[in-house]
């Protein structure tokens, strides 16, 4: 059996720690390499070991500020692995109570996945929510049948279909294999920015996090009185918040009330959090979020470049508001160039940066592209943001400054593909018993629900969430009350 390469995650552990400066936090990250859970070529389980070690090492940084001694951190490559598809291991004591993306809506299985088109390229169709998916029928013109697609799709070429999609502000793309990414002009903007990009704002008095009292010593965490506003929704943003969350941070979800969402993914990405809603439409509503970013230390973004900015709460804005907040903004294909504005998600990543030719040609029957057998860059990309959280807090407190902290799944992608490749397939599957000894029981809105523990343990502080996962708007608008 094939067993994740211990020099490998340690190369890229490393390369994150040098990005952030933490270098000689390194000896601190005791990382475990077992056998390879999922079935693919990239080194998947390395590059999720070293961003959840990454973390845990800023989160201890940020203790020793506040007073605490340096803390060992362990992380599990297998813990790690199974963590990519966290929502797959929620499970619900009602076995009658089925969440999507379990259920499968019709349209789903008739739009989703990847479909040859007249040039012999391959596109990959995303319908997101009900109304993308209605969206992607009315282009292509036919109804809600699969072979009515599929007919729709091989009567155009790749670029023509992927042109018009993007026209419509739909969510689909073209396969692109690695070398044809890397020499795109997108592709050479963003191999030009790090895996996860820190640039400061303005200028601002340094702000300390508070000292712990020796007697609270045996019950803080690192990020105790930290404030997160979390206005991301499916997974990458909201795994940032949920991540920072578990080393203390207060986490205030924010949605709109009209906006889809997938259920699964809100319960299994709500540990640690409140909820509530926010219509950013309505001028008491802004009002409200102005006053919270007053009051908070971060602010977790993850809708498409410029909507933000629209409402008035772009990153140079709120640093004006609040001098001294860490910004932070997710999306899938980067923050400037030509495709910053595209909708994106995991599945398109995967598509445009070579991952799913490259996975296809040793993972499919006859090398179509397939995608990997995990949301690998989604809960990657989350893993990376609270990391580059936690190091704009630790400049913020010893250098003072408002912090951008950008990271995107295209560019994970990237960062996953020069890790390189192992020669086979080889792996041996989580199987339940190993899930259930990852795995804790947590009292629920819907009942006790089993789900997997933060991977990240450490030998000076808890690592854990402390509120249970809510439906989305159950509580005001605060951090408590």
């Amino acid at each position: 059996m094939t067993e994740a390469d211990p020099v490998v995650a340690r190369s890229a552990l490393n390369q994150l720690l040098e990005l952030g400066g933490l270098d000689d936090a390194a000896p601190l990250a005791r990382i475990e390499t077992q056998d390879v859970a999922l079935p693919t070529r990239f080194r998947v389980p390395e590059g999720a070991t070293a961003a959840l070690a990454a973390g845990g090492l800023a989160a201890g940084r940020l203790a020793e500020l506040r007073g605490a001694e340096p803390a060992e951190i362990r992380v599990s490559s297998r813990h790690a692995e199974a963590s990519l598809m966290g929502f797959a291991h929620l499970h619900f004591a009602d076995s009658a109570l089925d969440l999507p993306p379990r259920r499968v809506s019709d349209a789903q299985t008739t739009l989703s996945g990847f479909f040859p088109t007249a040039d012999n390229r391959w596109v990959y169709l995303h319908p997101g929510f009900p109304h993308n998916a209605a969206g992607l029928l009315a282009l292509l013109g036919v109804q809600n049948d699969r072979d009515a697609v599929a007919s729709a799709v091989a009567a155009r070429s790749g670029q023509d279909l992927e042109d018009a999609v993007v026209d419509a502000r739909l969510c689909s793309a073209m396969v692109q294999s690695p070398e044809e990414w890397d020499a795109s002009g997108v592709g050479r903007e963003l191999a030009g920015k790090p895996v996860v990009e820190l640039l400061k704002l303005n200028d601002s008095p340094p702000r300390p996090l508070p000292q712990i009292h020796p007697q609270a010593m045996n019950e803080f965490r690192p990020l105790d009185g930290v404030d997160v506003l979390d206005l991301t929704r499916v997974l990458a943003g909201p795994t940032c918040a949920r991540t920072l969350a578990s080393y203390g941070a207060r986490v205030l979800r924010i949605g709109a009330e009209k906006l889809p969402s997938v259920p699964l993914f809100v319960v299994e990405t709500g540990f640690g959090k409140r909820a509530t809603f926010l219509d950013l439409n309505r001028s008491a509503d802004r009002d409200r979020l102005g006053s919270l970013i007053g009051a908070s230390d971060v602010f977790s973004q993850g809708y498409r470049t410029g909507a933000m900015e629209r409402h008035g709460f772009g990153p140079e804005a709120v640093a004006v508001l609040n001098p001294g907040i860490v910004y932070v903004s997710i999306n899938c294909y980067g923050h400037e160039g030509a495709w910053r504005e595209r909708p994106g998600w995991e599945q398109l990543a995967q598509t445009v940066t070579g991952m799913a030719k490259l996975h296809g040609e040793h993972a499919h029957p006859e090398g179509q592209p397939m995608l990997q057998p995990a949301a690998v860059t989604d809960y990657t990309t989350g893993y990376l943001a609270a990391y580059g959280v936690m190091l704009a807090l630790h400049r913020r407190a010893t250098e003072g400054g408002s912090y951008w902290v950008r990271v995107s799944l295209a560019r994970t992608g990237v960062w996953y593909r020069s890790l390189g490749l192992r020669e086979n397939l080889d792996h041996a599957a989580c199987e339940p018993e190993e899930i259930t000894a990852m795995s804790t029981r947590t009292e629920t809105h819907w009942g006790p629900v089993t789900h997997l523990r933060p991977v990240v343990e450490s030998s000076g502080w808890d690592v854990n969430w402390q509120l249970p996962p809510v439906p989305l708007g159950t509580h005001c608008a605060s951090f408590t009350g």
